[in-house]
């Protein structure tokens, strides 16, 4: 038993890999899944499509990899966190489509607690700030919009969970109602200092403590696969929530250190080691990882569209067929019409948190066409991230901060796109040999508790660089270019 089980769950697609002994990919298996829009700004998965596709890639990638359920050791989950997914503890049926991190809904509910003081205290519990990104007020949307929902969670009869908490509780056939630090610490629910949830916000929105998950450290015992799935039990030992995950497979253990992943969103995470940092620029404080019951945190920048952007370059303009036609499309643009693209498709992330926000294109000329649409839509990319990174310097600089950036995630293998980051934020971008850096995070957490990977400093030797991003860019076209940006940030909040 020498192989690991990482599941990859995301916003878009599920995917399952196998890695051997020496961390390498045997076999993979990826999987689409429907996207559903009932309103404007809202977005939900069928959490019946997340388990299917999610068991389906994993029996591909084992059939792939030529192997069979007894040569893994053990499992590793990471997912598209904030998501809630709630069902019925007796039957195990989800009561409502799970409600997406992107999904928009309960602003109304964020409005009402932000004008009733409770910031303040929400934000010093959990690092967080009072969003409808986040899972408590998408499950407080559930318990009040569902018939019957509020009474039965009060009985006991209804579990929340994560998309991880979901999928542990199908592999496990029921057994594990469990999480780990990291999403746990996403729901604004959870006390990041104390460790537990927090009763003082689950009163505030009426939210029954007894349906949330037990908590774990990131590599732990979560329970056991089910031998009906693949051929015998296999313990799930490593779980993460998608960018800790990526922050882990970066190998981002030292405080300072940064990575930023490009999926469906974009997200930056910077190493702050044992200190909680309260930002003074709106970017939240939150667990990079848990191990042996010690926390380690960091501050996150969340952006809500990276490679959705380019997916909507696909199936909305249809003016590519796939994610790679960008690159030569946008290296074609006409270089004196410099469009540029605010992608607030479902409102604005870090460092804005303008909910009600919509996209919007600056500088459009009769002579604008794909080419310069897209090389405007991989800019919106970079242009979103330098906000993150002036944000990060501004709020923390301590011992160790490296004025370098890790990149990893589908969208970091455009080149256009990553050597317009580095010019954009004046500094080296740094491009792994293995970018599918969540899935590995997973792994190592998993093949670690199973004593088949090493520690956490032999694994981050391991890590090798693949290409680096030197900016290229003056100072002065750098300036002109961000004050460009800045005035269609504020240009589309004005326009709520």
């Amino acid at each position: 038993m020498s192989y690991i089980l990482a599941i990859d769950q995301g916003t878009t697609s599920s995917r399952a890999i196998i890695f051997d002994a020496g961390m390498r990919i045997v076999g993979s298996a990826q999987e689409e899944f429907p996207q559903h829009y009932p309103a404007s700004g809202w977005v939900e998965h069928d959490p019946g499509d997340l388990w299917t596709s999610t068991a389906g890639t994993c029996r591909q990638a084992i059939e792939r990899a030529g192997i069979g359920g007894d040569a893994i050791a053990a499992i590793g989950i990471t997912n598209q966190r904030e998501t809630v997914v709630v069902w019925d503890r007796h039957t195990g049926r989800p009561i409502h489509n799970a409600i997406v991190w992107q999904d928009r809904r309960t602003s109304r509910i964020c409005e009402a607690l932000r004008a009733e003081g409770h910031e303040p205290v929400i934000t010093d519990r959990t690092g967080l700030i009072i969003d409808p990104y986040f899972s408590a007020t998408k499950l407080k949307w559930i318990l009040d919009s569902v018939a019957g929902a509020r009474e039965k969670a009060r009985n006991g009869d209804l579990l929340f969970g994560t998309v991880d908490s979901w999928l542990i509780w199908k592999l496990t056939g029921g057994r594990s109602h469990v999480t780990d630090a990291t999403n746990a610490a996403r729901t604004m629910l959870y006390d990041i200092v104390k460790g537990r949830w927090s009763t003082t916000i689950c009163g505030m929105l009426d939210i029954p403590v007894a349906m949330l998950p037990q908590v774990h450290d990131c590599a732990a015992h979560f329970g056991m696969a089910r031998a009906d799935l693949f051929g015998r039990e296999i313990p799930i030992l490593g779980v993460a929530g998608d960018q800790q995950a990526a922050a882990i497979g970066q190998a981002c253990f030292e405080p300072g250190m940064l990575k930023s992943t490009y999926g469906t969103g974009c997200f930056a995470l910077l190493n702050t080691g044992d200190e909680v940092v309260r930002s003074k620029n709106r970017l939240l404080g939150t667990i990079a990882y848990q191990l042996d019951g010690r926390p380690t945190y960091a501050l996150e920048g969340s952006i809500f569209i990276a490679g959705a952007v380019v997916q909507w370059l696909r199936d909305a303009l249809q003016i590519i067929r796939e994610a790679r036609d960008t690159q030569p499309l946008a290296e074609r643009a006409d270089r004196g019409q410099e469009l540029i693209l605010v992608p607030a498709f479902t409102g604005l992330g870090a460092p804005y948190w303008q909910p009600e926000c919509r996209g919007a294109m600056f500088g459009l000329t009769r002579n604008s066409g794909p080419a310069e649409f897209a090389r405007a839509a991989l800019e919106s990319v970079g242009f979103q991230t330098m906000d993150l990174w002036q944000a990060m310097r501004s709020d923390w600089s301590g011992a160790g901060t490296e004025n370098v950036l890790r990149v990893d995630g589908g969208m970091s293998a455009n080149d256009y796109a990553m050597q317009f980051l580095s010019d954009i934020i004046g500094a080296p971008v740094d491009r792994p040999e293995v970018l599918e850096t969540t899935a590995v995070g997973a792994a190592w957490l998993a093949g670690s508790m199973a004593g088949i990977y090493p520690g956490r400093d032999e694994f981050a030797t391991r890590w090798r660089l693949e290409r680096r991003f030197e900016p290229g860019m003056t100072d002065d076209v750098r300036a002109a270019r961000s004050s460009a940006w800045g005035r269609a940030i504020h240009a589309t909040m004005a326009a709520i």
